[in-house]
């Protein structure tokens, strides 16, 4: 099963995506954004740059934990991912990103 974007409202009212693996796994989410469209436009940004190794920075939190960052173009970033423990681990998360990122899938859990 192919991943897919679940796009979903705060409490404050503001409009976030998550990217989910074919097995149901959150692999990224996004920042917030003030309208749905916007965050539409943050899923095709993830569309368009999620294949490209180089729009990924990975980065070490102060706690040692592992992370990566999806970057546009722009140098903004579009997601970021949850910690991991080891570099292996990071790296089968950002091909999975590389892997679901193309989904054409949206699915809107804004509506209540």
């Amino acid at each position: 099963m192919n991943g897919w974007f679940d796009v979903n409202r705060s409490k404050a009212d503001e409009f976030f995506f998550v990217l989910k693996a074919g097995n149901g796994e959150v692999v990224m989410t996004s920042e917030m954004y003030k309208s749905r469209a916007s965050a539409d436009t943050g899923i095709a940004s993830v569309q368009k740059n999620s294949a490209d190794d180089f729009n990924y920075e990975r980065a070490t939190a102060a706690d040692g934990r592992l992370h990566f960052n999806l970057r546009a173009a722009n140098h903004q970033v579009i997601g970021s991912s949850q910690m991991y423990a080891t570099r292996e681990t990071r790296e089968v998360g950002i091909e999975s990103v590389k892997e679901n990122g193309m989904s054409t899938t949206i699915k809107d859990n804004t509506k209540a």
